[in-house]
């Protein structure tokens, strides 16, 4: 039976009402987003003229992604978009979607930025920290001779970061790698977002990181810790002396981690706490006095 033609005020609040049903977290904010997607207007356009009757394709199209959401397929896979930095980075299922926690990660590395610096970005997924810290160079703080290197294990997680670069008019260079397996050369800077969720806990994460996030950019392994073990070991050889190592990190990882860092022969390491105040961004300067192998 054809569905009646229903105003977007009318639209707007069926679509909150059957995320709110469904148990949806920010049920009337996902429904708005889904709402300005598929007509491509804002607010104010809403507001001037809400009781404008919504076209047919459209109204079709958003109570389809209104069922999607209500199943817990995340926003972004809908929209196909996720705004990091205060730029608009394409993601789907092959990446992880873009956190605001991840932000912090960026705004430190830049404070660290210097003109001719290399910049490694280790498990880059849809590229949005080596992007975003280049694409705020660029526009910002306009230091020569930046470049940056991603790499990932997964082919069409770097397809993923190509096509953001280049819709953001940023150059840089991307990697299949295994961690540092075909990297070659020195870094002055290396980031990373590995995966660091311990393999059990994976189970009871919410719907939309579960089963939505690609596995591979969550399992940390056993402890969380296989990643940044594996990293800092191994990263001795590709950063130069006083370059600078950055991670983000779980909220209870940072004693682990930072106890990693300084037998690896890191040390002025600091950690760096987000919005909702947990740690989440270790930092720390190579010195080239390795005491032993993590």
């Amino acid at each position: 039976m054809k569905r009646k033609i229903l105003t977007l005020q009318q639209i707007y609040r069926e679509g909150a009402a059957s995320l709110r049903a469904a148990g949806i977290l920010d049920a009337d904010l996902d429904a708005w987003l889904l709402l300005s997607f598929v007509t491509g207007l804002d607010k104010a356009a809403y507001y001037g003229n809400p009781g404008r009757l919504m076209e047919e394709r459209e109204q079709e199209l958003y109570f389809k992604w209104i069922a999607l959401r209500s199943d817990r397929v995340p926003l972004q896979h809908l929209t196909g978009e996720q705004e990091f930095m205060g730029y608009p980075f394409f993601v789907n299922k092959h990446v992880l979607i873009p956190r605001q926690d991840t932000e912090t990660l960026v705004e430190e590395a830049l404070k660290r930025l210097k003109p001719g610096m290399r910049i490694l970005d280790l498990c880059t997924g849809s590229g949005c920290i080596l992007i975003s810290l280049l694409k705020m160079n660029a526009c910002k703080l306009r230091m020569d001779d930046i470049r940056g290197t991603g790499t990932d294990i997964s082919e069409e997680a770097l397809y993923v970061a190509w096509k953001n670069a280049e819709r953001l008019g940023i150059q840089a260079d991307f990697l299949q790698s295994d961690l540092f397996e075909c990297v070659e050369g020195q870094y002055d800077m290396i980031v990373s977002n590995p995966p660091y969720i311990p393999t059990e806990v994976i189970e009871r994460l919410q719907d939309e990181v579960r089963v939505y996030d690609p596995y591979i950019a969550l399992d940390g392994g056993e402890d969380g810790l296989y990643f940044y073990r594996k990293i800092i070991n191994d990263s001795v050889q590709y950063i130069k002396k006083e370059g600078v190592l950055l991670f983000e990190i779980g909220h209870d990882q940072g004693q682990a981690v930072s106890f990693l860092m300084r037998q690896a022969g890191y040390g002025k390491i600091q950690m760096k706490k987000d919005l909702a105040g947990l740690d989440r961004v270790l930092i720390g300067s190579y010195n080239g006095k390795e005491s032993r192998k993590c």
